[in-house]
């Protein structure tokens, strides 16, 4: 049965981890992101996801004016676009510097991580970790309830970030708590991640059947995960995010101009599962925003 359903697209623009020496594409500077965003915008998406950057030293920032510069340029550039805020930031950010973009700017998305995880890069082929080999990645559940309760004052959609099978039992569990999450929950299931779970079809299709039936959802992926992720995700009622922060290269293995370049691909994918690319009024109504 082919799905009617427009698909979410999400562009990714920076993350923690890539930098201009890998992409000079990555922004770090508001003006940099504004444009960014402004060309995923027309390219098909109809969100954003933000990790703000030092724009001098390109270093991830929990400062909430630098955070502020990022939006308001965005919102400039491409004022129909959909903020989603990480509350990830970076290895060294607080759990208080965490959640202070949703109690400070109110995005309509954020993300809401769920399991405390080794978080690494490494070299697949030799089994050597490159990146973070001491990095542990801290959402304890005190955490989880903490910043799930901001978010619902913020009136802010959790995006919750599924790295491997115990963040979405541990979303699961936490549901059962009476109002602490506003219905339908939204997922967002992250393949490739040195310390989460890898693609593949039986991991995709487990993580679906193990939602609520009525919950949306979206793919992103690490490197290839990121454009073997998407590809399945269209036909099965998913939605896609893309992006530098997850993936550097284009479908062909080029270094992409921008994270606009992986949006136009995730618009072909779409349409050729059959479904239309979602506006951000239609995102806000299959995401269960509230409506401006």
């Amino acid at each position: 049965m082919v799905v009617k359903t427009p698909v979410v697209i999400s562009a990714a623009l920076a993350g923690a981890v890539t930098v201009k020496r890998q992409n000079p594409a990555v922004p770090y500077t508001p003006e940099e992101f504004g444009e960014e965003a402004k060309k995923c915008y027309e390219a098909g998406a109809s969100i954003v996801h933000i990790h703000a950057r030092d724009p001098e030293k390109g270093n991830p920032t929990a400062d909430l004016e630098q955070i502020k510069a990022v939006i308001d340029v965005i919102k400039e550039k491409a004022p129909e676009i959909l903020i989603n805020l990480s509350t990830a930031i970076s290895t060294v950010a607080t759990e208080k510097q965490r959640i202070a973009v949703i109690k400070e700017f109110k995005p309509e998305l954020g993300s809401l991580n769920t399991n405390s995880m080794n978080f690494s890069v490494g070299d697949h082929k030799t089994g050597k970790v490159t990146m973070g080999n001491t990095n542990v990645f801290v959402n304890n559940f005190r955490m989880i309830e903490k910043f799930a309760k901001e978010f619902k004052k913020a009136k802010t959609k959790p995006e919750m970030e599924i790295y491997d099978l115990g963040g979405m039992y541990n979303m699961l569990f936490l549901n059962k708590q009476q109002g602490l999450f506003e219905q339908p929950l939204h997922f967002q299931l992250v393949f490739g991640v040195l310390g989460g779970i890898p693609f593949s079809y039986e991991n995709i299709a487990h993580l679906r059947n193990l939602m609520p039936p009525d919950a949306t959802w979206s793919v992103c992926g690490v490197a290839k995960d990121q454009f073997r992720a998407g590809m399945c995700a269209a036909p099965m009622g998913g939605h896609i995010r893309v992006g530098l922060e997850d993936n550097i290269r284009t479908i062909t293995g080029e270094l992409a101009k921008g994270s606009w370049e992986q949006v136009e691909w995730a618009a072909k994918v779409a349409k050729l599962a059959g479904r239309k690319v979602a506006t951000p009024d239609e995102t806000r109504k299959i995401l269960n925003l509230p409506q401006q």
